[in-house]
């Protein structure tokens, strides 16, 4: 049998597909040799309460109490929802293809500068 010159992709969505917004990752190498990216959305944490004084007409004020907890100025929340984990033929593939993707980007940017 011959092989085709041409092979044909076709790309399936769930009806609850809906990419995630990431500003970050972590991982490593597993035991299995296997590379293991986990992907996270970091920002301030929230409070658990905050009290505000309320004015004439139920218009909200100022905070009145601390906000719960404490330390939310200095707590950094790292949500972790979503992960992969590659082998090293496949991230190398998509690291090739990332590049791509970067490189073009630039020149795009450049040429709007």
């Amino acid at each position: 049998m011959d092989k085709p010159d041409k092979i044909k992709f076709k790309y399936i969505f769930k009806d609850d597909y809906n990419p995630k917004y990431v500003n970050g990752a972590f991982g490593g190498i597993s035991p299995q040799g296997e590379i293991v990216v986990n992907f996270y959305l970091e920002r301030v944490a929230l409070p658990r309460s905050q009290t505000y004084s309320v004015n004439e007409g139920m218009v909200l004020s100022e905070i009145t109490a601390e906000r719960e907890p404490g330390d939310h100025e200095t707590s950094i929340v790292r949500f972790v929802e979503n992960g992969i984990v590659l082998n090293l033929a496949h991230a190398e593939d998509i690291h090739r293809w990332l590049g791509e993707h970067i490189k073009s980007l630039k020149s795009n940017l450049k040429k709007n500068v």
